[in-house]
């Protein structure tokens, strides 16, 4: 295929990919965008799940996923801290996993990939979300068969890619309220900035209610480092591995622990 080919099937790609994205978001709050988001990575491509994390300080910060079964894969890395999102929110390249169930993707992530096929999930396709230099997230995409994509998938996958990127990236902005037009001494364009609340509506706040929810996990990790003295990594370490001990997602032991159901101090843990 010559390159002149290759520009023109990206360009079509580009055309449908915003089409779809377009018609999948219109009308959405900014709040809803990363789920609507994840529901046309469906229509776009040959998968059975997709999630979209941030990349956070020690961990991912879910962010939105097609389903159920998308969203527990998704947990499921962030309680163990292992599994193809955190490798390419890390690395900053794509990472993919053709088959779970394979010697070789089970050696790189044991338990992840034990876990996953159980779900149901043989093959994941890690995306990073940002540009060259700068790693924002990921897109993961979830199939419930063994395989790779075909070269025109993976090309398609790449423009979703960076679709979403600049759909997030947009959010924020997205929230400004500003009537009074960009001369307006006190709004975002001005001067004073965002001082007064009536230019601004929940800016920064589009945070889909699955990352709010993320909250409390690092809320868990301070109290946990309130209550043993310990440095932040070691709190999240000790959160994981008393989620995995009980078979829960970190995100649920960080709801019990916030709630003071549960106490790293008590000598009963």
């Amino acid at each position: 295929m010559t390159m002149g080919h290759r520009d023109r099937d990206r360009d079509r790609d580009r055309d449908r990919v915003a089409e779809v994205i377009a018609e999948e978001t219109r009308g959405a709050g900014p709040r809803e965008v990363p789920q609507r988001l994840c529901d046309a990575v469906l229509k776009l491509l040959p998968v059975s799940g997709a999630s979209m994390s941030l990349r956070g300080d020690g961990m991912p910060v879910p962010l939105s996923a097609s389903g159920e079964q998308a969203a527990y894969v998704m947990e499921l890395q962030v309680t163990l801290g292992d599994g193809p999102c955190l490798e390419a929110a890390e690395t900053g390249s794509v990472v993919s996993a053709t088959d779970l169930m394979s010697s070789r993707d089970a050696s790189r992530w044991p338990v992840f990939a034990q876990q996953a096929a159980a779900l149901g999930v043989r093959s994941v396709y890690a995306l990073p979300l940002g540009d060259r230099t700068v790693c924002v997230g990921t897109l993961d995409l979830y199939r419930d068969v063994p395989g790779e994509l075909a070269a025109g998938e993976v090309r398609t996958a790449w423009v979703v890619a960076e679709t979403v990127t600049e759909a997030l990236v947009a959010l924020p902005r997205a929230e400004w309220n500003d009537p009074d037009g960009p001369d307006d001494p006190d709004g975002p364009d001005g001067p004073d900035g965002p001082d007064d609340p009536d230019d601004l509506d929940d800016v920064g706040r589009w945070l889909s209610p699955l990352a709010i929810d993320h909250d409390d996990v690092y809320r868990a990790v301070g109290m946990v480092m309130a209550q043993l003295g310990v440095a932040a990594d070691e709190a999240l370490s000790l959160l994981r591995g008393h989620a995995f001990a009980k078979s829960r997602t970190v995100l649920e032991l960080a709801h019990e622990v916030v709630a003071l159901r549960t106490r790293f101090d008590d000598p009963s843990l």
